[in-house]
């Protein structure tokens, strides 16, 4: 069910019509359907219901309090990659022994912490994070259940700054070390292995590629069964593309191929398999709703100069990524159009949300929405150029709450602190 749509010409967030909504929120703000996570990660679980499945959650998505405790109450496991993130799994709910930890940088300290809280396995990143989580579970008279996280060399055909799988980026083992780090990891006090695991990008539609990866992981289980190096289970990450764009795969048919690609690689291997979505659960569950401050023309196009900028959402920035960009107000279809870039207020050239769009005429005070905003967001946001971060909006059903609020521009300045001697 499509949760964000027009209604009686008015687009809505489940049963709230987003109109409403900025009569009592400030724009910027952004707003997520509850219903839209849940149908999301019941899709994916479903897809692998008859297999020993654990579905973790990635929080660096989307990880505000109350998108997790939905998840945790969905029965959700987590994928974190720092002890913040742990933290706020386990603050929503989220079984300890549901969460896997993964990155590449973990501290003795961030070790320590999850060893405590007994999480299901560390995914680790190089043979000195092995050392060091050796080290501080020998420390505690602790046992670290490990998977090694396998890059596959393997190009995902994704966005050069979240391809995650070929051999010159920075995560995991090289797949042709992984006999010897596996070997490494056995001989070490402290460690037990339990899994093995990848994550080769993200916004990945290439299907073939995660083919291409997990035949790999295949083939080395079967040689570490055969050094007697026993995996329970096999972690095929994340990364599974949503539609941007009304010319991409849409979600189930690319959740149905993917699952064929896992099923035909998983069924003989006998062990629990283990995902990290975040980007397909949260991606299409969130809009930024934000308001045309000005309209100005120029020779070649037309700018709509916006109330949220980059700092709100970096995506269009950082990755050259596309939001499709609607009014609140559905136009009529025969409705003019001119050719416009969305940018903020930042002082930036890059500060656009869009470019080079058709959009019917807009005038100055209305508001638009940008879709697919739900992942990589809000977490991603800052306060360049003295923004304050903008509000969260959960809508459910007929239901609303404000589950962030914007800091007052006071209380963003009272967190700098001036030494007396000044």
């Amino acid at each position: 069910m499509q949760h964000i749509r027009y209604q009686n010409s008015v687009m809505q967030v489940e049963g709230i019509a987003i109109s409403d909504l900025a009569s009592r929120y400030p724009t910027p703000f952004y707003c997520y359907s509850a219903n839209t996570f849940r149908q999301q990660y019941r899709r994916f679980a479903d897809a692998f219901a008859d297999f020993p499945a654990l579905v973790c959650y990635a929080l660096k998505v989307n990880s505000n309090q109350a998108i997790l405790k939905i998840l945790a109450d969905e029965g959700a496991g987590a994928d974190v990659v720092s002890e913040g993130e742990l933290r706020r799994a386990l603050a929503a709910g989220i079984p300890a022994g549901k969460i896997v930890f993964s990155g590449v940088a973990k501290t003795a300290a961030e070790i320590q912490f999850a060893l405590q809280c007994g999480i299901h396995c560390f995914n680790v990143e190089s043979e000195s994070e092995l050392y060091k989580i050796s080290e501080v579970a020998e420390q505690t008279n602790s046992s670290a259940a490990i998977s090694l996280r396998i890059n596959p060399d393997i190009d995902a055909g994704t966005h050069a700054k979240i391809s995650t799988g070929k051999s010159e980026n920075k995560f995991g083992i090289p797949w042709k070390r992984a006999l010897q780090t596996y070997q490494l990891a056995a001989s070490l006090p402290g460690i037990k292995i339990t899994g093995i695991d990848m994550h080769i990008g993200s916004q990945i539609s290439k299907i073939s590629a995660f083919d291409q990866s997990i035949a790999r992981l295949v083939d080395l289980i079967a040689q570490l069964r055969e050094l007697d190096i026993n995996i329970r289970h096999i972690d095929f990450g994340g990364g599974l593309a949503i539609p941007y764009t009304a010319e991409d795969t849409d979600e189930q048919t690319l959740l149905a191929e993917y699952a064929t690609v896992i099923r035909r690689h998983a069924s003989a291997l006998n062990c629990q398999i283990i995902f990290e979505p975040g980007r397909f659960i949260a991606g299409n569950a969130g809009v930024l709703v934000t308001k045309v401050i000005y309209v100005k023309p120029v020779e070649q196009k037309t700018f709509l100069i916006v109330d949220a900028a980059m700092n709100d959402l970096i995506r269009p920035t950082l990755y050259d990524a596309w939001h499709h960009v609607a009014p609140v107000i559905e136009p009529d279809v025969k409705a003019p159009t001119l050719v416009v870039d969305v940018v903020g207020p930042v002082c930036e050239t890059g500060d656009y949300l869009a470019l080079d769009r058709s959009m019917p005429k807009i005038e100055e005070g209305e508001l638009l929405v940008l879709h697919s905003a739900g992942a990589y967001g809000a977490v991603a946001s800052n306060t360049y150029n003295s923004r304050p971060l903008i509000a969260e909006v959960l809508v459910d059903g007929e239901r609303e709450h404000l589950i962030r609020p914007s800091p007052t521009l006071q209380q963003l300045i009272d967190l700098d602190s001036v030494p007396d001697w000044l």
